[in-house]
């Protein structure tokens, strides 16, 4: 039971980082990108690829990772603010795109890293006084400083106007700022932190694969509002630590579902079917508290 958590935890951690990535489109930009498909699996192609050809030092291909998938969205941006196809339908033709794009990347549906020095072997024989642990604090500790950074530059004057283009995008414009730059910005670091939690997945998984990306960005919703629903507050960092306390609080419900689902039918196979529910019960009872509420008030 305990290895189940570490391990629940361990991912709830690598993929809280393509939680972050999808918090800045859905919460901050109101940019439903389905652009994240196809960019996590980017981040991990780039990864895998530099790390079985290239040579390169497993920590270093975490950036070119998050450089890879920002261009994925600026992509997603430049269809969208350029040549105005709607935000849905532009992150669909970036996401079809990026598959064709991946398979190139990879030359294959998929690359095993069994063989490969990855930054998650690395850890475990340089931290081996932490044991099984090392891993973990490895993950942890990246993943805080992704969330610190990213709440520092949200506090910025840039990152005040890429949220302000969010709630008003005429009052941000009559204001002097371009909202189109504010929304190519916001998409680069989305798809950017996305990529780098696919190049974080791939190495901890020991493989990288065309499909892996498949259900990102409803998995990425499910801890954006699951941790939304647990903790309510406008500011920055509340707001950005709920999204990491959903994506724990999600991927340990996935890890017991799987566990011990068997006990009322439900089989490996119905991951999808459970994700769905989980999203779809985060964002029913809030709403149902909400009416009760008023119903109360009312008499």
């Amino acid at each position: 039971m305990a290895a189940l958590l570490v391990h629940a935890i361990e991912q709830g951690l690598a993929y809280g980082i393509a939680a972050l990535g999808v918090f800045l489109t859905y919460r901050i930009l109101k940019f439903p990108d389905l652009t994240v498909d196809g960019s996590f699996v980017t981040g991990a192609a780039i990864a895998s690829l530099l790390l079985i050809n290239g040579g390169f030092d497993p920590f270093s291909v975490f950036l070119l990772a998050f450089g890879a998938g920002a261009v994925a969205g600026l992509i997603t941006g430049i269809l969208n603010t350029r040549f105005g196809i709607t935000n849905l339908l532009a992150g669909v033709l970036t996401m079809i795109m990026l598959y064709s794009i991946n398979l190139r990347i990879m030359g294959r549906p998929n690359l095993s890293l069994l063989r490969i020095p990855t930054a998650m072997r690395i850890v475990e024989a340089s931290w081996e006084p932490l044991g099984s642990l090392a891993i973990l604090v490895f993950i942890a500790l990246l993943t805080i400083f992704v969330k610190l950074v990213l709440d520092m530059f949200l506090r910025t004057e840039i990152g005040f106007a890429l949220r302000a283009t969010g709630d008003s995008e005429r009052m941000i414009t009559a204001q002097g700022v371009n909202a189109e730059s504010m929304k190519l910005l916001g998409l680069a670091l989305s798809n950017g932190l996305v990529a780098l939690s696919g190049a974080i997945v791939a190495q901890y998984g020991g493989f990288a694969d065309v499909g892996m990306g498949i259900g990102t960005i409803v998995t990425g919703l499910a801890a954006v509002i699951i941790g939304g629903s647990l903790i309510r507050s406008s500011r920055v960092g509340w707001m950005t630590a709920s999204v990491l306390l959903g994506s724990l609080v999600y991927r340990i419900a996935i890890a017991l579902a799987l566990r011990y689902g068997h006990v009322v039918g439900f089989q490996p196979s119905d991951l999808k079917l459970i994700t769905a529910v989980l999203v779809v019960l985060a964002l029913v009872v809030p709403r149902i508290r909400e009416r009760r509420a008023r119903k109360v008030s009312a008499c």
